[in-house]
């Protein structure tokens, strides 16, 4: 079993983090919000003071950040220079493309290994150890980060080189917010037609109109009682952090020349929806809004 620095144990990281205890690996945590650690040293993790003493010595080192700032501070003020010869980095956060090449590239510089490992899953998915894991890098350096990452997941792909594994995270999650919409206008649609939420879902569930947003997170309340939509949009993953993947993928469909107006499109819908004071709910929650619930 391997020892393991982990640097940013927020709603996703101290699941993951907790996985990694219940596999058998030491891990020694680190967040700057006190309450954070709190709840990482109750799962079974040590404490460290700083990000540099969570990274010194461990065979490996695993961050979950907000952003690309975040990620380019902590590896090239802490992570780079305290790090040992031989320990692999995995940033499971999710991150512009060109950042996560850049880290990439200076860890190179700096003698180590490093892999990009965005997931999906959202919150439910890190404590039920169930994400997947999409990792850019090089092919030996995905392998050694495989035994780590199945302790947090249930899949692991290598999507190529070094900020494929972000390229991967953006395009999914652009596909999965266009689609919460839609499938949100449909029941609108739906209602104002007088169907039955419940007969629409039984026919889209097994017709072509099939998608994770209808089946695993539908956005109204009944057909699916696991459903954010069953319990007041407590999220899962966040419109703010919809919004903050959908940003992402603009910025990289404009860096690229890619057309991608029904993505800009998402991106427009779900910041009105967050301005509106919904930052905080699932992003399913957007319901509210295209139905008119929401005001």
């Amino acid at each position: 079993m391997a020892e393991i620095g982990f640097i940013g144990v927020g709603n996703m990281g101290r699941p993951m983090a907790i996985n990694l205890v219940r596999a058998g690996h030491a891990v020694v945590a680190y967040d700057p919000f006190p309450a954070a650690l709190e709840e990482a040293e109750s799962g079974g993790c040590r404490v460290a003071a700083s990000a540099a003493e969570a990274a010194k010595g461990r065979d490996a080192v695993v961050t979950m950040l907000p952003s690309g700032a975040e990620v380019s501070d902590v590896y090239g003020n802490a992570v780079l220079g305290a790090a040992r010869a031989g320990t692999l980095l995995i940033d499971c956060s999710t991150i512009d493309v060109a950042t996560a090449r850049d880290v990439g590239a200076a860890a190179a510089k700096a003698g180590l290994a490093m892999v990009d490992a965005p997931v999906s899953g959202g919150v439910r998915g890190a404590a039920a150890g169930t994400l997947t894991f999409m990792v850019g890098g090089a092919a030996a350096a995905v392998a050694r980060a495989e035994p780590i990452l199945v302790a947090m997941g249930k899949t692991v792909v290598h999507a190529g080189p070094s900020g494929n594994g972000q390229a991967a995270k953006i395009c999914n999650n652009m596909i999965l917010g266009a689609s919460m919409i839609v499938v949100a206008e449909a029941f609108a649609l739906g209602d104002r037609l007088g169907l039955d939420r419940q007969k629409l879902f039984d026919i889209a569930a097994k017709s072509s109109g099939q998608c994770w947003s209808l089946t695993v997170n539908c956005p109204v309340p009944g057909p699916v009682p696991g459903s954010p939509a069953n319990h007041d949009y407590r999220p899962g993953f966040t419109a703010a952090m919809m919004l903050k993947d959908l940003r992402l993928a603009q910025q990289a469909a404009n860096a690229t020349g890619a057309a991608t107006p029904i993505g800009a499109e998402a991106a427009a819908l779900y910041a009105l929806f967050c301005n509106a004071g919904n930052s905080g709910l699932d992003f399913s929650g957007i319901f509210r809004m295209v139905s008119g619930e929401g005001g």
